[in-house]
Parts: structure tokens; sequence; C-alpha cells
């Protein structure tokens, strides 16, 4: 064991983290001990871990002169990923981030190693699918890329998908034109492209159709050239809706379609088409499946831990025997479902 003082710079608390978060996070990341000092830090451990450590405070140092000061949550995301891969730093980290934030007014970060495994893959392939819970960053991360994409010239328009699938009442039922119908269902994307591009910006680029938002049953019978396609909430389309989208790819595009398993809204769950695609594509060359977990949720830490209660429930639940009375009704003794039938009127 070693021990080693950093002399404070000016300015360098925000590394520190809300309540020191920051610094606990590296202690317990890369083994040491970090003691905050009057006018020093002194970092405890082995020689490597040491290194790592003070390679962080003098790069964050030197971001901030350069005038770059991540927010807390962009902060500790970085860290994390530092402290996974021995060969990232903070500033290889903004170097890379710089080049996927052109045009965008936010910085494009990762903010785990699966995030960045995301992010990669969708450099790297034409069609990638994000599987996870909410709040993983699954669909923002997306669209971010796509933004940045287009702002580079890389395509020539944006279309973003969604299932709308009705919960009680048909859209046709609902007030207003088809697009106001289809609205909330396409919420979450309107989101993210606003908080990535200045809103007249993004008025714009929706009015000349440069960035489409459209429900899935808008895709049929279409060749999508030059593009960047989502689809969003892949977990509620039928086989048949997810073979459909996933032939609509032309050339010079690339596709993303994210999901999440566990809140499925369709009648029957076994028949996901993002389930299904799971299993047929596995091995296709060009297509990259990204998985994340509850350590990926970027939302309020409670989220994190609401998804992983889920989880052991879940789990629980399954291992529970049938309660009494139960234990025989299997699908085959299952009575068949009685329909309606029209009264008939008195003559």
């Amino acid at each position: 064991m070693m021990k080693k003082s950093l002399e404070i710079t000016p300015g360098i608390e925000p590394l520190y983290g809300t309540r020191d978060e920051n610094l606990r996070l590296l202690e317990d990341g890369l083994h040491v001990t970090i003691d905050l000092r009057s006018d020093a830090i002194q970092i405890t451990g082995d020689a490597v871990s040491i290194d790592r450590v003070e390679r962080i405070f003098l790069d964050f140092d030197s971001l901030r002169k350069s005038g770059i000061n991540p927010s807390n949550g962009e902060l500790n995301g970085m860290l994390k990923l530092v402290i996974a891969d021995p060969a990232v730093t903070l500033r290889s980290l903004v170097d890379s981030s710089k080049q996927r934030s052109a045009g965008v007014k936010r910085m494009v970060q990762p903010r785990s190693p699966n995030q960045r495994k995301y992010v990669e893959a969708i450099e790297q392939c034409d069609m990638t699918f994000g599987l996870g819970p909410a709040g993983t960053g699954k669909t923002y991360l997306a669209v971010a890329m796509a933004v940045s994409v287009l702002m580079s010239k890389k395509v020539s328009r944006i279309v973003l998908v969604r299932p709308a699938v009705e919960a009680g009442e048909r859209l046709g039922f609902l007030p207003g034109s088809l697009q106001e119908k289809v609205d909330p269902y396409l919420r979450p994307l309107y989101d993210a492209l606003y908080d990535l591009l200045d809103p007249l910006k993004v008025d714009k680029l929706l009015e000349s159709n440069v960035i489409e938002v459209a429900p899935l049953a808008f895709m049929r019978g279409r060749t999508l050239n030059d593009a960047f396609i989502i689809m969003d909430e892949a977990q509620n389309t039928t086989m048949e809706q997810m073979k459909m989208f996933l032939t609509r790819m032309g050339n010079n595009s690339k596709a993303v379609i994210t999901g999440d398993l566990t809140q499925t809204d369709l009648p029957n769950p076994k028949k996901s088409g993002l389930l299904e695609a799971l299993h047929v594509l596995d091995g296709v060359e060009g297509i990259r499946f990204c998985h994340f977990e509850d350590v990926d949720v970027v939302r309020h830490q409670l989220v994190q831990r609401i998804v992983r209660a889920y989880d052991s429930y879940g789990r629980a639940q399954q291992q529970l025997p049938l309660p009494i009375g139960d234990a025989a009704l299997t699908e085959s003794t299952v009575p068949p479902t009685i329909s309606a039938q029209p009264i008939a009127k008195p003559q």
C-alpha cells in the first residue's frame, strides 16, 4: 500500500459530487481511500490505482480550464466508465462525445458500460436492438445518435416509429385529427428531440418532413432509403409487424429497435415480435443486440431500486405453487370464453 498527496486546485470541487458521492465511487471502484485535507487530497492504495485516480483529477482540471463542465449526472456516469475500463480517460470520453454531439445542444455521453457498448454498436452496425428496463437511456441515446448523424449529413432524414397499442379505446373514437390521435403514443420521441435540439429547429424539421414521427401502421409498403430509423416500444409489435418493419430498410440506412419485454401490453406477450426477433435474428451479420440492466438506469436513483424490486418479485412469484383449488386448473380445463350474442328484438 502507498500514499500520495495531490494539491487541491481551486475549482476542482465539482469532481467530488453531491455529498462526495463521486469520491466514494472512486474509492469503491478502484479500491483506494481518499482523505480530503485543507490543502491536499491524500490517496491510499496500490500504485496503479493511485495513478488512475491522479489521472482523473488531472483530466478533470484540464477539462474545467478549457470550459467543459459536465453536469453531476454526466460526470458520475463518465467516472463509472473510467473505472470499468483502464484504457478510458475523462479526456477520451469528452473527445468522442464531441464527435457525436455535432449540432446537438447537449453532450451525447453514455453513463454506463452497457450504454457505451450500445452507442458503439449503433455506430458500427446497420441494425441495433436495445433491450432493457425503463430509464436505461435506450430511446434517448438512439434519438441522440440519429440527430447527430442527421446534423453531420450522413443521412437525409430521421424516421421515428412507435406501435400505437390501444388501451381500451380505438383511435377512431378519439377526438381530433389523425395526427392528434397518435401524438400521445409518440410523445416520448418528441420529448427527446426537443431536449437535444432547439425547439424552433425541431418544428422546422418536422414541418419539412426531414424528421418524421409516425405510428408503425404507416410504415407498410414503404422503403426507407438514406434514413436513420428508430422503433420504440418494440415489445408491443406483433410478429407480423416486426417483420414488416425490419424489411423497410433501404440503402444507406440504419435502424435501432428498442423495447422492454417486461412491459409488453399485447394480449398475449408470448407473441411479441421483439421476443421472436431475439431468436430469429441471433447471429445474423450486421445486427447487434445490446442488453441493459437495472444498474444502467439513469433516471432518479429510486427508479433503479423499483426496477430491481419488481425483478425480484417476479422471480419469487414464478417459484410459488398455485393456490389451493387452482392446482387442477390448466389450459385444457379452462372453459372457453362465451362471446356475447345480440339480443333478439321482440316481435
